[in-house]
């Protein structure tokens, strides 16, 4: 590892002016460093270009100066001799630490390594140049397969920073682009990102492989390449000073993943206990094919200390195929619901992790019987005899059915798959029923275990509202938003309610306690999720 991992804040501002508010937010916010997107500014003053380098001087860390051409995901498409003669501009005035030039510009162009080099001191004998140079490189279509060799090539030049960044069309493209970070990192300042939501993780994890820095917007809307999260949740959500080089990672699996709330309370829990782990939402595609790909290549990268994740929609029973298929752990209980929502990862001692040991649990059960009980002011025992509509026969359905079926309680499936419905009915002594006809239901509770209403489709609903006609109890495990339509129908027809946060909230404290063996902090996780939550309806 070279050296401590910068924060760094690309500043996106149109003027100059909006750019050296940004120096002070990005300072108070804590970062380390900054970096000027020249090329973000629409008109260019050499007064109000001076007025923010003096600002820029006063700014307590590094400072970056980068103006990108369009090629490489820019914003300038004019002439190059000029682009070249305001970098040098810039570059002289000596408010800045580092300069970012392209390294095909740096290639191509002698204009460019004569103007740009002089300024960087990159001839210069001395390990204490003035002005620092970052050659980097950029594909926003995908990620090459000679990462290290593209590294390789730009550290064959006389860079102080070698940068790639590659959008990540599939989380496994993150994967080989921590490879290369590591292998560069341990020999030479390194930036190795991927961009996009499934590039998230090179973000994060940036610190802990030793990357020279990382980008964070300073807020959200500010952003100078896909994928970048903001300073806060940089700082807050994802606990970055925390992150160290034996940080255990985990995290949340599904698609669609951003909307999750697993990271903010699983992070909380993790600082709240000085556990040292971090939490991260991992899109992975749908099909078995790219689960497997993806939990195989964490396996067999031991040094990225993935020891769990949760798994979500549409994963739950890709989990329990693929434990089974390397011959790990199931979970009776899992086994017998016939899906798992706990992936655990226990480290071998081969370096390519092929002994490593996976499980898979269930917590679904416990986290929705443990929430239906206390809605419903009862004990177990007391459900026996309960009529109940299940909405869905998914992973969640499968857990409900399986729990209410223990407690003694007539069930009755309505899926949109006919098949499916049939399928669980038969495997746990409960009914199914078309889905249509869920309207004409005679259920004491109703139970909603499909997605329909979760954030962003707020306005949908699984139930038409005269399904819901005296009904003593509504339970949805949507818990995103808090308050779904059908729980609002459900209210306006004098029905008691059970929201999706309780369940959620008492599943993800026990994967917490899995995967740690400390209690959770049920409280603060709850309180963290509601806030959250109602922020976001806000």
């Amino acid at each position: 590892m070279v050296g401590m991992t910068r924060l760094c804040v690309p500043l996106t501002g149109s003027t100059c002016e909006q750019m050296a508010a940004g120096l002070t937010a990005a300072a108070a916010g804590g970062a380390d460093t900054v970096e000027l997107r020249l090329d973000f500014l629409q008109e260019w003053s050499e007064p109000a270009v001076r007025r923010l380098l003096e600002a820029a001087e006063a700014f307590p860390g590094d400072v970056i100066a980068t103006y990108r051409i369009a090629a490489e995901g820019g914003h300038y498409d004019e002439g190059e001799a000029q682009r070249i003669s305001r970098l040098e501009f810039v570059g002289l005035s000596g408010a800045v630490d580092y300069i970012d030039v392209e390294y095909e510009a740096w290639r191509v162009s002698a204009n460019v390594r004569q103007k740009i080099g002089l300024v960087c001191d990159v001839n210069a004998d001395t390990d204490r140049p003035r002005r620092r140079l970052i050659l980097s490189k950029h594909d926003f279509t995908g990620t090459p397969i000679d990462l290290d060799s593209m590294l390789t090539t730009i550290a064959r030049e006389p860079a102080h920073v070698a940068k790639i960044a590659c959008k990540a069309n599939t989380i496994v493209d993150a994967l080989r682009m921590l490879d290369a970070l590591r292998t560069s990192a341990a020999v030479r300042p390194t930036i190795a990102l991927s961009m996009g939501e499934a590039g998230l993780l090179t973000r994060v994890l940036a610190g802990k492989f030793g990357a020279f820095l990382t980008f964070a917007s300073l807020e959200a809307g500010q952003e100078s390449a896909p994928g970048q999260v903001s300073l806060a949740e940089m700082k807050q959500l994802y606990r970055w000073d925390a992150i160290g080089p034996a940080t255990q990672v985990y995290g949340v699996i599904g698609c669609p993943v951003a909307h999750s709330m697993s990271p903010a309370i699983l992070n909380a829990a993790f600082g709240e206990t000085g556990f040292d782990g971090v939490y991260l939402p991992f899109r992975v595609e749908p099909e078995y094919a790219a689960f497997a790909a993806f939990v195989d290549g964490c396996v067999v990268r031991p040094w990225l200390h993935l020891r769990g994740c949760s798994v979500t929609i549409p994963h739950k029973q890709n989990l329990l195929a693929y434990v089974e298929k390397r011959g790990g752990c199931v979970e009776p209980l899992a086994r017998r619901i016939g899906a798992a929502n706990t992936l655990c990862i226990e480290p071998g001692q081969q370096e390519d992790g092929t002994d490593a040991v996976v499980s898979a649990y269930n917590t679904d059960y416990r986290g929705a019987m443990d929430a239906l009980l206390a809605g419903m002011g009862c004990r177990a025992e007391d459900l026996s005899g309960v009529s109940v509509a299940v909405l869905g026969a998914g992973g969640a359905g499968r857990a409900i059915v399986a729990g209410l079926r223990d407690c003694g309680c007539a069930v009755t499936i309505y899926n949109r798959t006919r098949d499916k419905a049939d399928a669980l009915a038969v495997e746990f002594g409960a009914e199914a029923r078309p889905f249509e006809e869920r309207v004409r239901h005679n259920a004491d509770v109703v139970v909603n275990c499909t997605s329909t209403g979760m954030w962003p489709n707020v306005d949908d609903t699984p139930m038409p509202a005269e399904g819901l006609a005296s009904r003593p109890l509504v339970f949805d495990t949507v818990y995103n938003p808090i308050e779904t339509r059908l729980l609002r129908e459900a209210r306006e027809h004098g029905c008691r309610t059970v929201d999706g946060v309780e369940m959620f909230v008492r599943q993800a404290a026990a994967q917490f306690e899995r995967w740690t063996s400390r209690p959770a902090p049920v409280a603060l996780m709850r309180d963290v999720v509601t806030a959250k939550l109602r922020s976001a309806q806000h």
